[in-house]
Formats: C-alpha cells, sequence, structure tokens
C-alpha cells in the first residue's frame, strides 16, 4: 500500500480514538510494557513468574533475548519487538537499530530480521526513537514493512512530535500510544506516583498503558502492587487485550490476512 503521498494529510485530519468508546460497563483496566527485555536475566524472570498478564518487548540480539521470550510465552505472557530507533541524542542502538541514513531496503531489512529474531512476536513498539519517529518517510517505511505481518504498534511517545502512532494508524495497522512511563526515576516513590497517574488515566478513560523497565525497584513495585489491584476495581490486560476492549472485541487480523513471521536464527550481541 502506498501512502506516502495521503500521510500527512491524514496526520493532520484525523480525529482520536477515545479509549472509552467500546468498553461498556468494564472496570478500569491497564496494561503494562515492560521495555528493554533481553539484558537482565534476573528481573527478566521475575517478570515473567508475576501472575498477571504484562506484556515484554525485547530488544533484538540481546544475550536473554530468546532464552526469556521462549519461556515468556510458556508463561502466557505477551511478546513484542522493542526495536531500536534513532534518537536525537546520538546515543548509540546496539544490533537491530533503524537510523535516518538507511535506504527503505536497509531499513525494511534489518526491521524484518529483528522481527524474526524475536520468538512468538505480537506486536512491536520503538525504542527511544525521538529523532526517527519525528520523520515522515522513515516511519513510512516502517510501516510498510509492519503492515505485511500480524503485528500491532504501540507508540511509545518519546518525544511529543512523534508521528509514529499516526502513520502506523493510516496503514490501519493496529495501534496504541503509552499513555505513562513509570520509571524513568528509579525510586520507589517516584514509580508509585507513576503508576497512581496510570490508574487514575484508566479511570478517567476506561483503559491506559504504562511503559517500565527491567528495573530492580520497578519489578520490586510491581510484586507487590499488582496483587492488590483486584480488590481496589482495576484489571490487567495484555496490549492485545486494551486493543480489543478499545475496539469492541473484534480481533486484530483476519485469517490469512498478514503474512506469517518466519522465525530465524538470532545473532546474539
Amino acid at each position: 500500500m502506498k501512502v506516502l503521498a495521503t500521510l500527512l494529510t491524514t496526520i493532520l485530519v484525523s480525529s482520536p480514538v477515545f479509549a472509552g468508546e467500546h468498553e461498556g460497563q468494564l472496570p478500569p483496566t491497564i496494561a503494562i510494557i515492560i521495555d528493554d527485555m533481553g539484558h537482565n536475566l534476573v528481573e527478566g524472570e521475575r517478570l515473567i513468574a508475576l501472575d498477571q498478564p504484562i506484556t515484554l518487548a525485547f530488544l533484538p540480539y540481546r544475550r536473554y533475548t530468546t532464552r526469556l521470550a521462549e519461556l515468556a510465552h510458556q508463561k502466557h505472557k505477551e511478546i513484542m519487538l522493542h526495536a531500536p530507533m534513532a534518537n536525537t541524542r546520538n546515543i548509540g542502538l546496539g544490533p537491530g537499530g533503524l537510523n535516518p541514513d538507511m535506504d527503505q531496503n536497509s531499513l525494511a531489512t534489518t526491521l524484518r530480521r529483528a522481527l524474526q529474531s524475536i520468538p512468538h512476536v505480537q506486536g512491536v513498539n520503538n525504542h527511544m526513537g525521538s529523532l526517527l519517529t519525528q520523520q515522515l518517510q522513515p516511519m513510512d517505511w516502517v510501516m510498510s514493512e509492519l503492515d505485511h505481518y500480524p503485528v500491532y504498534f504501540v507508540d511509545s511517545r518519546t518525544i511529543a512530535s512523534s508521528i509514529a502512532g499516526e502513520v502506523a494508524a493510516a496503514y490501519r495497522i493496529p495501534t496504541l500510544t503509552r499513555d505513562v512511563f513509570l520509571d524513568h526515576e528509579q525510586t520507589e516513590e517516584f514509580v508509585n506516583q507513576q503508576f497512581e497517574l496510570l490508574i487514575k488515566r484508566a479511570k478517567e478513560n476506561g483503559s491506559a498503558i504504562g511503559i517500565g523497565h527491567p528495573h530492580k525497584v520497578t519489578v520490586d513495585y510491581l510484586e507487590k502492587r499488582l496483587p492488590e489491584l483486584d480488590e481496589q476495581g482495576i484489571a490487567v490486560a495484555t496490549v492485545s487485550g486494551v486493543w480489543a476492549m478499545r475496539n469492541g472485541n473484534r480481533p486484530m487480523f483476519a485469517e490469512g490476512e498478514k503474512r506469517a513471521i518466519r522465525p530465524a536464527l538470532a545473532k546474539q550481541e
């Protein structure tokens, strides 16, 4: 699908989709994405052991990515590719990084191989990306490639001027946007403040999406806090579960609509 010529118009005139539109009387629901999975075995295993259906976003080709993703799948966790994208601070991306100096073929091939390296992948979000997610042509190339596969896209929104979500929506890729970052300050007090904000957003809108990281303080907090949510009338869902709530519980993809992701042997970092 060729949408580059019309994307700018779509971005400027598209109206927002409100979270509560199709959610009826369902309880306020949060989805928690844990980014940067694949580096830390100990905290990764602790996150996988949580009873709640959190969603885990794996960096490609990291030391423990394949091992932890397989374990997460066994424990019924939802798995995403955490796709490294160029940032405004020139921080290195590591293997699988997407840069604005790539041509379309290089970018698409890099993204495709990263997808193939993540076992059981169901979605994608951006790792960093404050530079790339503002640029229309690279985002068009990213979404053109993702459009082949049965994956959703979450705009991590690492910069307010990101157009990644709008471009994904223009391709009719199932799309959501991060509401709250949980732990960019690594103290229990700050994580609690952000978690309460996430719950507040869910109560206001029906659902909300938070992003955290496999820091010890975050895992300690989630181990303690998540089991308390039932008594407070707050539900936890996967990202695809939140998408279904917001879209009348319809399936993301028709049978046979998309190309299967062919697993490939992952090179290690």
